[in-house]
């Protein structure tokens, strides 16, 4: 694996991806390789690109030379940490906590290298299920609950933001359970350093202080800011909702359109938080966004970069294709049937038997008949207006009053689809089959 020449805080200083730490993390870092983690909690089946930050932290954390840890909470995901919450989360059930994990280990192999050579830096995947579930009530407060007091725990910005509206001993009790989980990190991997969003500081610093009675060791933090958007809007939100990674809940092709979609005044950030492209081009696309806008040359390369890594490269060709038939110049023609495929998950789309759509007289498909069936006119009457009124294109061209009947071995695409129009913007994808 490459490393870097710079040192993890140069290098999170000038991407703006270091908010705060302790006194002494340069020191630390200087020492050897040094263990470091970042937990997250399976409250979904898949992590969002709100997850993105913390996650480079550990990939930066790697790339200069220490061990990442990537903590998954199977035993804290059955709480919920209520930093950043105005209201205490639902509770999930064993079964639902147990998929989630599963699920989140998958996507971390996406940015962190597990396999450990001979450098000591191979990431490591922990379930702190592994200790929490089971461990007993009265040792843990024997154990961990002396060292806190009460006062030091309400002075913590995540339980103070939640007294006036009520907090419950439940998620009163997490930072606690986080600050027992650096210890055993500590206790079975050396882990000296904790990482997590600028929210998670309180329950940093109490991690560090456990460590500190009860092993007399010296342990630190830092903290990486919460993304925000230059509009106001919450990053990673849609109108459809969260920007998944998992595939099954936003396709590649949405992941790869809310990159490219990012705002002029934020994509520079963006490009250094969540991408490992140089400083130098960094800064020549910040040139070019600043010159050249209407291009969109920095959107661009966000996009790529960040589909590519979470989905692929494959998705990434495909989404690019899909991009450049519904935005740009490309002809159907040129679709791939890779492309063809997500341009019919992400339109509207049906599948026909070729007999069902054939003029009667054996001489082609019925362009009515195709409309109707793809939800583009409600009726025959209202397509064969539609197709007299120049309002219908097949693969694009658009076709006259005389053309109601095609070739099908001039219109179908591969795999047999057809992309069928109406107006300008409406599409739908008719796949015929025999």
């Amino acid at each position: 694996m490459d490393t870097i020449t710079h040192t993890l805080l140069d290098e999170l200083r000038w991407r703006g991806l270091l908010y705060q730490h302790t006194d002494g993390v340069a020191a630390l870092l200087q020492r050897g390789v040094v263990s470091g983690y970042v937990g997250f909690d399976p409250t979904a089946s898949s992590l969002h690109v709100g997850h993105l930050v913390p996650i480079m932290g550990l990939v930066h954390l790697q790339r200069s030379g220490h061990r990442p840890i990537a903590l998954v909470g199977g035993g804290t995901g059955l709480i919920g940490d209520p930093s950043g919450k105005a209201a205490e989360r639902t509770l999930l059930s064993v079964e639902v906590v147990d998929e989630n994990v599963r699920a989140i280990r998958a996507q971390l192999g996406r940015f962190l290298d597990f396999e450990d050579g001979t450098d000591g830096t191979g990431a490591v995947l922990v379930d702190n299920a592994e200790w929490l579930r089971t461990l007993r009530t009265i040792e843990f407060m024997r154990d961990v609950g002396k060292h806190f007091t009460v006062n030091y725990m309400l002075q913590k910005e995540s339980v103070k933001a939640r007294l006036d509206s009520g907090i419950s001993f439940t998620e009163f009790g997490y930072m606690l359970m986080q600050a027992y989980d650096f210890l055993e990190l500590h206790r079975r991997y050396g882990a000296m350093l904790q990482m997590g969003g600028s929210d998670q500081w309180g329950n940093i610093t109490a991690g560090i202080e456990l460590i500190r009675r009860t092993e007399s060791a010296e342990a630190h933090g830092a903290t990486l800011p919460l993304v925000t958007t230059a509009s106001g809007a919450k990053f990673g939100k849609t109108e459809a909702g969260a920007v998944w990674l998992d595939p099954e809940r936003t396709s590649p092709y949405k992941f790869y359109q809310f990159w490219l979609n990012v705002d002029d005044r934020d994509v520079g950030r963006y490009l250094r938080f969540f991408t490992l492209l140089p400083r130098e081009e960094i800064e020549a696309l910040d040139q070019a966004t600043a010159e050249r806008p209407e291009r969109r040359e920095a959107q661009q390369a966000l996009a790529r970069e960040m589909t590519e890594r979470v989905h692929g490269d494959a998705a990434l060709r495909a989404a690019v294709e899909v991009s450049g038939f519904l935005f740009g110049g490309l002809e159907p023609a040129a679709l791939s049937g890779a492309a063809l495929e997500v341009l019919s998950a992400e339109a509207p789309f049906v599948e026909v038997k070729e007999s069902d759509v054939s003029d009667g007289q054996g001489a082609g498909l019925d362009v009515l008949k195709l409309l109707v069936a793809a939800g583009l006119a409600a009726s025959n009457g209202a397509a064969r207006r539609l197709l007299e009124q120049g309002g219908v294109s097949v693969n694009k061209r658009k076709l006259t009053a005389d053309d109601r009947v095609l070739d099908p071995a001039s219109v179908l695409l591969q795999g047999g689809y057809i992309v069928l129009g109406k107006g300008r913007r409406d599409y739908a994808v008719v796949r015929v089959v025999r």
